[in-house]
C-alpha cells in the first residue's frame, strides 16, 4: 500500500537496537521521523541514523515526549532501560509519558513486545491470544504495560504490539546474543549456548522484525484500535545459532561454552544484574516459539533473513568480523520468507 500523505513519527529509544532499526525502517516506507535522545547525537557515518531528526529530551519527563510529539501521527515505544536496570522505576512512567502525547495527538502506539508476559503452561507454541499469567516481576509489567495500552487504545489512541523472540542484529548489543553468546569488540574466541541442550528458542532478526512493523504500519487502514501480532523470526533447535557463528567466522572448532548459569543462581542475591538475568532463566529451559500465522496471513509475505546471513551482519556490527569496504551490511536487504 502506497500513500501521497506525509507521516510523521517520533521514535523514543531510537539509540537501542530496535527503536534504531525501527527508525530507519520508518524512514525506509517514507516517515519523517523524530527520535528523542538525552544527549544530541553526531551525524551517522553509516545509513543507520539517516534521516532522523534528533530531538534532545528525557522519555520519562511528560512535557518532552508531548513536545516532540506535536503534530506526529505515531509513537514508537521502544524505551528500555539497558540491563534490565530499574524496571520497576522507569518502565511504566516512560510508557505514561508515551500515552499521554499519543492521546494528546490522536496518534497510534507501536510497541515492540516480548515473550515475558507469557508464563510456561502457555509454551511451548504461543499464539496472540494465549493467557497472560506471568510468574515473573518484569512479565507482570509487561502485562501491566499492554493494560494501559488497551486502555488508551479506547480513548484515542490506537495500538499495534508485535511481539518477538530474543533480538540479535548488527546494532543490538545490548542483548542475549550481544552479551552472552558472543563477546563483542574483537574475534571470536569462544561462543555460549544460553539455552539447556535440547531446547529450541524463539530469536528475531531485529532488521527483520523493523521491517515488518513498517510494513504493517503501511496498512493502518486496516488494522484495529488494539492489533496484537506475533513474529515468528528465527526458531532454532538448540545449537543451531553457535553452529552459525562458526560457519560464518570461519571457524569449525571455535569453542562453545555453556552459560553459567550455576554462578548466576549463586549469585543473584547480591548482584542486581544476575538477580534479573536468573528471573528469566525459564524461557532457556523450556522449547519456545511465537505462532506467526496471523502476521503471515495479514501481510502474505513476511520478512526473513537467512541465519547466516543474518548473524554475518550481527557480528560485523558488533565488531567480530572484518568490516567490509562499504556499510551495505547494516541496511536491510529484503529476503522474503
Amino acid at each position: 500500500m502506497t500513500t501521497t500523505q506525509q507521516r510523521t513519527a517520533l521514535v523514543i529509544g531510537a539509540t537501542g537496537g530496535i527503536g534504531g532499526e525501527a527508525a530507519s525502517a520508518l524512514v525506509r516506507h517514507g516517515w519523517s521521523v523524530r527520535a528523542l535522545t538525552r544527549r544530541a547525537q553526531p551525524a551517522p557515518k553509516t545509513a543507520k541514523g539517516a534521516g532522523i531528526d534528533w530531538i534532545e529530551g528525557d522519555a520519562m519527563v511528560a512535557a518532552d515526549v508531548a513536545r516532540a510529539a506535536r503534530g506526529v501521527q505515531l509513537i514508537v515505544h521502544a524505551a528500555n532501560p539497558p540491563g534490565y536496570r530499574n524496571w520497576g522505576k522507569l518502565v511504566l512512567p516512560m510508557l505514561d509519558s508515551t500515552i499521554a502525547a499519543a492521546k494528546a495527538e490522536g496518534a497510534r502506539i507501536l510497541l515492540p513486545g516480548t515473550v515475558y508476559n507469557f508464563g510456561v503452561e502457555t509454551f511451548p507454541r504461543i499464539d496472540e491470544t494465549a493467557p497472560q499469567a506471568p510468574a515473573t516481576r518484569k512479565g507482570r509489567i509487561r502485562v501491566e504495560m499492554e493494560q494501559r495500552l488497551k486502555a488508551a487504545s479506547a480513548e484515542g489512541a490506537p495500538m499495534l504490539i508485535v511481539r518477538a523472540g530474543d533480538f540479535f542484529g548488527p546494532h543490538a548489543g545490548n542483548t542475549w546474543f550481544g552479551q552472552a553468546v558472543i563477546k563483542p569488540g574483537a574475534a571470536l574466541k569462544s561462543v555460549t549456548e544460553p539455552s539447556t541442550r535440547g531446547v529450541a528458542h524463539a530469536w528475531a532478526y531485529l532488521p527483520d522484525l523493523a521491517e515488518t512493523m513498517a510494513r504493517l504500519l503501511d496498512q493502518a487502514d486496516r488494522l484495529s484500535a488494539f492489533e496484537v501480532f506475533h513474529f515468528g523470526g528465527h526458531h532454532l533447535a538448540w545449537g543451531e545459532m553457535t553452529a552459525s557463528v562458526r560457519r560464518v567466522t570461519d571457524q569449525p572448532r571455535l569453542p562453545v561454552m555453556g552459560f553459567p548459569w550455576w554462578l548466576v543462581m549463586a549469585l543473584s542475591p547480591v548482584v542486581p544484574l544476575f538477580r534479573e538475568m536468573a528471573e528469566m532463566r525459564y524461557l532457556w529451559r523450556e522449547p519456545l516459539a511465537l505462532d506467526d500465522r496471523k502476521l503471515r496471513t495479514f501481510l502474505g509475505d513476511v520478512p526473513h533473513t537467512p541465519l547466516d546471513a543474518a548473524v554475518t551482519a550481527s557480528l560485523r556490527g558488533l565488531g567480530c568480523l572484518d568490516r567490509p569496504r562499504h556499510e551495505e551490511a547494516t541496511a536491510f536487504t529484503p529476503l522474503e520468507g
